[in-house]
């Protein structure tokens, strides 16, 4: 049978988030701390990603890097095709030989189409080679709406990401490839003296003292402005994707905003203590009747900051639990329910063990189970 018990935790809501209002024509906003994704619009919609899908680029080198393929200090030649590319470039030519250093800070400051084309030429031979490796490499990371036809967001009708599965590769190199994440946050980056005209990273949350530490801008006429962004407050970080702003001034206006509504509007609350009991569960055929059932580990909820008047949670197992069983065994979940966010499911394991009941407890639980029975059946005198 399953057991659904209503828990209620106080003082912690009252009035729910003001809901964000963006002008991005896609979004998506998601806080790290809880996995709690904040805010989606169109967020799973194929749309044109620009520069920013060069995120999937880097993520290739990066892989490169950490299983041995290349180093810091490879060197890559520069074909004809790459220093002739247009946009945004470092400046390379044919007499070059970057570093992979270099490129990786070509990309992410500069936004270097031609670093691009080198790297994918470089780990593949061709870049459509390399962007057929991308998109086969973006579904096995759960990338399932990205398709890419070029190694830089040039555009093509064949070159597209969801802002979800730009937040998903974001996620990825904050986590995955933290040396080199931090090269994010650098504002500068002038390529053999050549780029002092895009030398600045153009990421205008960088300028702001809010947290930001990344990711990356993008811009063609197909996709408008857009902006991978991630910033980090106190114990949160708060990852987001904008796109189809009408300048770089309203991307710039549009990211803040998104920053300081996702921090100020929700606050993260500990609303229960790993081991603490939160429930009780009836025990079939154990030495004892009930066990506590605990969280693993400290359970963080995000709420809305000015809210006062309590959240609802719901315990939820299939019970009676069965002996024997072990301490710390998952055997429910912890559902917590804020308004306007999705549920948080947190596990619930057992606070002891209970060991199975010898013969005559066994013996009694049945006979007691019998009687509820016939007592039940039984008709009224």
């Amino acid at each position: 049978m399953l057991y659904r018990l209503i828990l209620i935790f106080v003082a912690l809501l009252a009035l729910p988030a003001q809901a964000f209002d963006t002008r991005a024509t896609a979004a998506w906003v998601f806080d790290e701390a809880t996995q709690t994704v904040l805010l989606a619009k169109n967020a799973d919609q194929p749309l044109p990603p620009a520069s920013m899908s060069k995120l999937m680029t880097l993520n290739m080198l990066f892989e490169a890097l950490q299983d041995g393929r290349v180093t810091m200090d490879t060197t890559f030649a520069v074909s004809a095709k790459a220093r002739s590319i247009g946009g945004s470039t470092m400046f390379l030519n044919e007499q070059d030989r970057p570093t992979v250093r270099d490129l990786i800070h070509g990309i992410i400051i500069n936004s270097g189409n031609d670093a691009c084309i080198v790297v994918a030429e470089g780990l593949s031979g061709s870049e459509e080679a390399f962007a057929a490796q991308m998109t086969e490499r973006a579904r096995a990371l759960g990338m399932t709406r990205s398709t890419f036809a070029n190694a830089s967001g040039w555009p093509d009708p064949n070159h597209r990401m969801s802002m979800h599965d730009l937040g998903l590769i974001a996620r990825r190199l904050i986590e995955a490839f933290p040396e080199e994440y931090a090269i994010f946050k650098e504002t500068e980056f002038n390529f053999a003296d050549r780029s002092e005209a895009n030398r600045f990273n153009r990421n205008p949350l960088l300028k702001l003292d809010i947290g930001a530490d990344g990711l990356k801008t993008g811009h063609t006429k197909e996709a408008g402005f857009g902006l991978v962004g991630s910033a980090v407050q106190g114990n949160r970080r708060v990852i987001f994707v904008i796109n189809g702003l009408e300048s770089d001034a309203a991307r710039a206006e549009e990211a803040e905003r998104i920053v300081n509504w996702a921090f100020r509007q929700f606050v993260l609350k500990t609303v229960a203590k790993a081991g603490t009991r939160v429930a009780e569960a009836p025990v079939w055929m154990g030495r004892a009747r009930t066990v506590g059932l605990v969280p693993a580990r400290d359970v963080a909820a995000l709420v809305p900051a000015l809210d006062q008047d309590g959240i609802s949670a719901e315990v939820s197992y299939t019970g009676p639990l069965a002996a024997p069983l072990a301490a710390g065994q998952p055997v429910a979940e912890l559902i917590i329910r804020v308004p306007d966010l999705p549920d948080a499911r947190i596990p619930l394991v057992t606070e002891t063990a209970v060991n199975r009941a010898g013969f005559l407890g066994r013996l009694t639980t049945a006979a007691r189970v019998l009687y509820a029975r016939f007592s039940a059946e039984a008709p009224a005198s």
